[in-house]
């Protein structure tokens, strides 16, 4: 899988970002989500699955982007 960066929510290069990849996806990089309780209210979390929390700012900034 390929990697190209597109936007962060850090303006000094520090997560979280998002990339776009060549299999018509994105990856999204974060703090990983690992309290138990908050994993719980998970639906259908398959395992190899996880949460990352990303700032609301970060999808503001994806959804501004003339391509999206």
């Amino acid at each position: 899988m390929q990697l190209r960066f597109i936007v962060s929510s850090s303006d000094d290069g520090q997560c979280p970002s998002i990339y776009e990849t060549d299999r018509d996806t994105f990856v999204v990089q974060g703090m990983g989500v690992t309290t138990p309780e908050t994993i719980a209210q998970a639906r259908n979390l398959l395992d190899g699955e996880a949460f990352v929390e990303v700032p609301k700012e970060l999808v503001r900034r994806i959804q501004a982007l003339p391509r999206f």
